[in-house]
């Protein structure tokens, strides 16, 4: 059996997508998918690309993903990655595949000199928590994710002085 990440090509937005409506359906977050695969082809490939995507494939067949894109530490003063999504086929889990995808961008930080790797994980998925503190990663339990979207995102851009 072999395992073999890549990069995302051209062509493949469908198959992001897919993984993205694999991975929300696991989350229980279906409802907030909107995204088509023209919005994912165009992120990834367009004239601008601010997105990036692994491919994990199984003996040649994807199995899972990682998109992510480049952020910023005022801190450190360096780059670094936010993993916006990390996902495997249930059918290849415990492989090690989660894994090689986290080490495979790990290695895109320290090649690129970037100062850390991070992402969010929903407090309900034990197994996904457990897993990435086995690999080094500090849960931010002092911080608090924040966001705006929709009628409030509007609102708040309206409201300038």
């Amino acid at each position: 059996m072999s395992l073999n990440i890549r990069r995302v090509r051209p062509g493949e937005a469908g198959l992001v997508l897919a993984f993205i409506r694999e991975l929300a359906e696991y989350e229980k977050l279906s409802h907030e998918v909107d995204a088509t695969e023209a919005m994912i082809g165009d992120a990834l490939f367009g004239e601008r690309p601010q997105l990036h995507c692994a491919i994990a494939e199984w003996n040649g067949e994807p199995v899972g993903f990682a998109v992510w894109f480049v952020n910023f530490s005022t801190f450190s003063g360096r780059h670094g990655i936010y993993l916006e999504d990390l996902y495997v086929r249930p059918s290849h889990r415990g492989r090690g595949l989660g894994k090689e995808l986290l080490v495979y961008l790990a290695k895109e930080c320290v090649d690129n000199g970037w100062s850390r790797l991070q992402w969010a994980v929903l407090d309900w998925n034990a197994p996904s928590i457990a897993f990435y503190k086995s690999l080094g990663a500090v849960m931010m339990d002092d911080w608090t994710l924040c966001r705006v979207t929709g009628p409030a995102l509007t609102r708040l851009a309206g409201s300038a002085i």
